[in-house]
């Protein structure tokens, strides 16, 4: 988690490096868009990327469907970032909206973009864990010894 919040930053502080100076901006919402439904779409958003990371690539029963995890992971970033980018940014990771926010120095509405994503992604963590993955134990025959 450090890690990612020293990239983002970094990233943030080189981009505006790179160009004279000009302000990396942070994430903001959308005129019209009310901070619970920012904090809600975060959710929403954070718990289909952890689901199909779950569902394409965690799941023991995946079978061959973990060829396409990478296909799969990439489609639920990019639909995440078409539906919930002109409202919210699509953050879906904390580390994504801290680096510009610190570089800028705006933290307006910042919780959003940390209380939603991780309440999301435990959430489809926890639901995909203790729901769609058994975990049965078998018994080894006695003659396997």
């Amino acid at each position: 988690i450090i890690a990612q919040l020293l990239g983002s930053t970094a990233a943030c502080a080189l981009l505006e490096f790179a160009t004279g100076g000009m302000s990396t901006g942070s994430f903001a919402l959308s005129e019209g868009v009310s901070v619970w439904n920012a904090f809600v779409f975060e959710i929403v958003m954070t718990f289909g990327l952890v689901y199909t990371v779950y569902a394409t690539a965690v799941d023991p029963k995946k079978g061959d469907l973990g060829v396409i995890a990478p296909i799969a992971i990439g489609f639920i970033v990019g639909a995440n970032i078409l539906a919930g980018g002109a409202f919210t940014g699509a953050s879906m990771n904390p580390a994504v909206s801290f680096g510009p926010s610190l570089i800028s120095w705006t933290w307006t509405h910042q919780w959003v973009y940390w209380a939603g994503p991780l309440i999301g992604g435990g959430l489809a963590g926890f639901i995909y864990e203790f729901i769609f993955i058994s975990h049965t134990h078998e018994q080894i025959p006695s003659g396997d010894f």
